[in-house]
Parts: structure tokens; sequence; C-alpha cells
């Protein structure tokens, strides 16, 4: 047979079995899953898995979801009868927490393995790490950063200072402390608890505290103490039969006491001593000595100039000493003994007439010479009662003709301006009359 005689045979038989496929040979594309695998049955039981009426079903590998059709079939048109692919399971994109961040081994695919960092201040609350399921979900709960960091604040170092001259207390300054937040830098305002700053301080120990808030609410605090210091030199005491009256507290650094007696004392050693800075008191220690009268002067002026200033003179004159004025008045002003001394009254006895007439001062006598000058410098008549008041500096404030009580001689004195000092000073030494 020749050539061209083969050649017709081969088409009319390639023809004749294309018409009349008798499902032996392969059909279809042959089937392949990327990332996944294929599991065909033929109509009956072929060799190929891809002739016609073949189907498949598509299972994709672990990390992998199905997109299209699970199952397919070797149509009549040579095509399979729907599309299939294997594509990488990927979670939902994370969310970047506020004031920190993600790290991820592999984005938000399946099985990428992400950790959560915060920023500085920050704390992280929940899971750290997290990883992509096949279910498409991230493991762990939500995390989140917050602030639990206190701000910072420093307080000034102890704050130490002495009392000025004079004074309890003592003006303190220091700066503000300013605090600082770890996070977002954002405070709320420095409160303090205390005095402020340029307060004048008294005495002792005074602690301060100042607080901070960060916009959490996490609260730093810092305390520091304010001493001030007064210098005292100690406490003075008032001299016996005397009274003492001090400026500012009585002993602190330039205070000044005052001292002064009682009638019929007179003060000895400093009137006045003042706390120095050495903390010792300048001056010397005082004392009330009894009142040393000279009856041996040789004029009525010597003997009242030794009053002037110390005393107050009420001058008691009757012509003999059974007068009864005279009497009865002196025996109203024994009674009242205790109000004349505390109004510093000294009393002069002139009675009788000269030469016989008698002057005395208290326990003194005064020379007969001398008492009748006594009379006519005061002009006090020798033939009837006669009391004379005289103040401190030598004024004749007053004459009685006839004795009184000592309630209205004392209510007269207690009007004089000298009088009025000295009550303020007996009030507050305690002194009174029972």
């Amino acid at each position: 047979m020749d050539t061209w005689l083969k050649l017709v045979l081969f088409v009319a038989l390639h023809l004749s079995s294309t018409d009349g496929y008798d499902g032996e040979d392969p059909w279809c594309a042959p089937i392949k899953v990327k990332n996944g695998q294929a599991r065909c049955r033929t109509p009956r039981g072929e060799y190929y898995k891809n002739v016609m009426g073949t189907r498949c079903n598509i299972h994709c590998n672990k990390g992998y979801e199905m997109q299209g059709h699970p199952e397919v079939l070797c149509m009549s048109s040579k095509r399979w009868s729907g599309n299939y692919a294997c594509r990488e399971i990927r979670c939902p994109k994370l969310t970047l927490p506020a004031n920190g961040g993600i790290k991820c081994s592999d984005g938000s695919y399946f099985n990428s393995r992400c950790e959560f960092f915060c920023s500085p201040g920050y704390q992280l609350k929940g899971e750290r790490f997290v990883t992509c399921m096949s279910s498409k979900a991230w493991t762990g709960k939500h995390t989140s950063c917050v602030d639990v960091e206190p701000p910072t604040i420093k307080c000034p170092s102890v704050k130490e200072k002495t009392a000025e001259p004079e004074t309890l207390t003592a003006r303190v300054f220091w700066e503000t402390p300013e605090g600082r937040d770890t996070a977002d830098g954002i405070l709320t305002d420095v409160t303090w608890k205390g005095m402020p700053p340029g307060s004048y301080f008294p005495e002792g120990d005074h602690r301060i505290q100042y607080t901070v808030f960060d916009r959490a609410g996490n609260k730093g605090t810092c305390k520091f103490a304010v001493k001030v210091r007064v210098r005292r030199c100690g406490r003075l005491h008032p001299p016996e039969n005397g009274y003492m009256k001090c400026s500012s507290d009585g002993d602190n650094y330039g205070a000044t006491c005052a001292f002064s007696c009682m009638g019929g004392f007179e003060l000895q050693g400093s009137t006045a001593r003042v706390c120095q800075y050495g903390l010792t008191w300048a001056g010397t220690e005082p004392s009330c000595a009894p009142m040393n009268i000279n009856v041996a002067v040789r004029s009525a002026a010597a003997l009242l100039d030794q009053f002037y200033e110390k005393r107050r003179l009420l001058i008691v004159s009757a012509p003999s000493a059974a007068n009864h004025n005279y009497r009865f008045q002196m025996g109203i002003l024994q009674q009242a003994q205790c109000g004349v001394d505390m109004r510093h009254i000294t009393i002069i006895e002139l009675v009788g007439v000269y030469p016989a007439q008698i002057g005395r001062i208290r326990h003194r006598l005064i020379p007969p010479g001398l008492a009748l000058q006594l009379r006519l410098l005061l002009q006090i008549s020798h033939t009837s009662y006669t009391m004379v008041l005289i103040d401190k500096h030598g004024m004749d404030k007053e004459r009685y003709a006839f004795p009184v009580t000592a309630a209205e001689l004392f209510t007269l004195i207690d009007t004089f301006p000298l009088r009025k000092e000295e009550m303020k000073v007996q009030a507050e030494a305690g002194q009174t009359c029972n």
C-alpha cells in the first residue's frame, strides 16, 4: 500500500475515534490545586482522572481556604464546571493600640505571631502575643496601653531659717516644684498642702506637700520641711516686790524686758535688759530694795524731791494727835493699806504746833524744823485738820478739810494718767488687793 493510502486510512480512523469517544482517554485538562489536593471519581473507574464525567472535590492545605467551587465536573466541553483556588487564610487587620505598636512575623496571615508593645510610660494591658488562627480570628483578647506610672515631682530640700530680732516668724521662699510625666507629658496643676512660698512661718517645723496628677489620674507627691528657729535667751523673772514687762515673746532675740518696783521700793540694777544674739541678756539682774528716805535734809523741797516721779504723797496735818478728824482718817488709811501701797502713796503725818510738832514718815521722825518748813511750803494750817494729795510730779492735786473714804480717795487717784499705766502693769503681774 502506497504512502497516500496509508495517510487516508489514519485520518479516517482518527475521526472515527473522536466521534465515538469511549471514555478511556483524558478529556479535560489535568487538574492541579496549588496549596491543596483534588480527590476525583471517574464514571467507570478509568485510569485517567480527567476523563469526561469525572468529579473532583477540592481540599486545601492547613492555613488555606477554598475560593470558588469545592467540587468540579469534567464536562463535554472539555472544561471543568467551575473555578477553584486555595488562598492563604487571613485574619482581620489588627488595630494599633493607642500609645503603642505591633510587630508581626507574617502580617495578618495564618499562623502569623504578633507582639504588642507600648510607648515609654505606658504598660501593656491584655495579651502581649497573639496568633492568627485557621478560624480567621486572633488568639487572646483586646490589648491596650494604659498609663499606670505616676508622674514624678521633686521638692526642694529642707528650708531652715532663723527669725529676725523681735519677731517670732521668718519669711521663707522656694521655687514651686514642677512635675514630669513619663507618658504623654500632660499634667494637671500642681497643688500643695501647707503654707505657700513667701509666707511668714511661725517657730517650729512645718510640713509642705506637693501633688500632681497626670491625665490618667496617676498621682505623684513629694514632701519637705520648713524649719523656723527663734533664738532665745531663757525666761527672766520679775524682781521680788517688783514688776517686769517684756516686748515680743519675752525671751526671744531682740526682746526687751523693763523692770519696776512696787510702792515703797526702789529699783537697783538694770531698768531694762535686752536678749542679745549670743543668747545672753544685756545688763545686770535688777532687784527692788526698800526706799531709803533721808529725813536729815536741810529743806522741805529737798525732802519732797526724793519722791519725784517715784511716789505720791498724802500729807495729813492736825493741831494735835487727839484731833478727831485726824484719828478717824488715819484709821481709814490703815484699814486700806493694800490700796495705798498699790497706788504708790507715801503718808506724811504732821501733828502738833511748833516747836512741839511731830513729823513722821512711817516709822521715821521728821525734825520739827523740817516739819514746819513743809507746812509753810505747802501752805498747810497748823490750827485745823487738813489733808493734801500731791502727785508724782509734785503737783498739788486735792485738799480735804474733813476725812474722806478710801474709795473716794482711790477713785480720784485712779484717774491720773500715770496711774492708768500702773494699773495695766499691775494687772499683767496679777497684783490685786483681796
